[in-house]
């Protein structure tokens, strides 16, 4: 008879437990201009399209804000993407000025009958009934587009709302807020799980019912879009009763509300792009954390966490270098810096620099270049001025890549 073999005993594993991920809502921009479309270089970077934002919810469903011109752009990218068949979104306009409904006809899920698409709008005191679908009517009628309002075969409804409404679409409780603009606007608060993001376009100070009502809309939001179309002396004079707003009563507004974060949006078509980044600058110098709405910018937010992309403005011919740079600026938690570096991938519109420091994005950075050799037996450093548009952390040795574009 042979011994008994011992056995040890395996040892018991617990079996793996998922984890949910975090819950989070993405923000997309593709139109962040007012009033008119612009398509001059001065405007490039940030985006010339007229309003319209994504804005998905921790559960996946996207709701459209506004229907300007960028809203074409979105109606590509829907069409290119792999779920790009039923696609249904929750669509919310503002009020019935040319630059937010102008890409309705230019929509082209609309004109497919596997997708579905939810309208929210206000009864218009001048067009009445249904007046959303009045709006869509109207547009695509003779002699002003080639086809009617039959060719959309998209199924649409549309609900009416009015400011102090609350209701809830799938993933979000959404709350209306009348906004002081000609004619009438309401301004959305999306309260999702993963945070609440505040839209309050077009909109001008100077009304005490209705600033106090753009407060509320606005309270303790983790991210406020709100106009700012105007400079303060504009504001004060010239543009006064035109209905929009100001970067300074918007950092007041954010200030007064416990806003975490302001987005400056619907750039005046005559703000360049430098322009654009001197007002970003002094609203900063009011409020910390303000953003500029740049086109296709992505704020993803979840936790109390908030992550901002700005994507390439341009695609153009980059070479790789090897000069030698002193760069200065601020950190992200605002501290001054200066460090040496070196460029190893430039273009005459851009460079990618690898630094210790991360600068906050949005920010200016000064570069100044040892001897560049642009100017033969030129021994002067060439000073530059950056604009940061990429942040990759840990990318190299636990530095930080940092895309930069030159504005002079």
């Amino acid at each position: 008879m042979s011994p008994t073999k011992s056995i040890a005993a395996e040892p018991k594993t617990k079996p793996s437990r998922k984890i949910a991920p975090e819950p989070v809502v993405k923000l997309r921009f593709w139109g962040v201009r007012g009033s008119t479309p612009t398509v001059d270089k001065a405007t490039w970077r940030y985006g010339g399209n007229t309003p319209c934002l994504e804005l998905t919810t921790p559960g996946g469903t996207r709701l459209i804000l506004d229907c300007g011109t960028g809203l074409r752009m979105l109606g590509r990218h829907l069409e290119s993407a792999p779920e790009s068949r039923g696609v249904e979104s929750y669509v919310f306009v503002t009020h019935y000025h040319w630059d937010h409904i102008q890409g309705i006809p230019f929509f082209a899920p609309l004109y497919s009958e596997q997708n579905r698409f939810h309208f929210y709008s206000f009864r218009s005191e001048y067009l009445g009934r249904d007046s959303l679908k009045r709006v869509f009517e109207a547009q695509m009628a003779h002699p002003y587009f080639p086809v009617d309002i039959s060719a959309m075969s998209a199924p649409r409804e549309f609900i009416e709302v009015s400011g102090g409404d609350q209701f809830d679409v799938p993933g979000a409780r959404v709350t209306a807020r009348w906004l002081h603009h000609p004619q009438g606007c309401l301004g959305f608060r999306f309260e999702t799980p993963a945070g609440t993001v505040a839209y309050a376009t077009d909109n001008e100070p100077g009304n005490p019912k209705l600033d106090q009502s753009l407060r509320e809309l606005a309270a303790g939001a983790d991210i406020f879009i709100n106009d700012a179309q105007f400079t303060p002396e504009q504001l004060a004079t010239t543009r006064k009763g035109w209905g929009h707003s100001s970067w300074l009563a918007g950092a007041k507004t954010a200030e007064e509300a416990g806003v975490k974060n302001l987005v400056l949006f619907h750039h005046d078509p005559d703000s360049t792009d430098k322009m654009m980044d001197s007002i970003l600058r002094e609203a900063r110098g009011k409020f910390a954390h303000v953003w500029a709405a740049a086109e296709g910018m992505v704020m993803t937010l979840g936790q109390g966490n908030l992550d901002v992309v700005i994507p390439p403005v341009r695609e153009w011919l980059r070479r790789e270098t090897h000069f030698r740079a002193r760069v200065s600026g601020f950190t992200d938690a605002g501290q001054a810096f200066e460090e040496e570096t070196v460029i190893r991938d430039m273009s005459l519109h851009g460079a990618l620099i690898y630094l210790d420091h991360s600068p906050k994005l949005q920010s200016e950075l000064q570069v100044q270049l040892d001897n560049p050799g642009i100017e033969e037996g030129s021994n002067s450093p060439l000073r530059l001025r950056g604009y940061v548009v990429r942040i990759d952390p840990e990318v190299e040795k636990d530095r930080t890549a940092v895309g930069i574009v030159f504005t002079e």
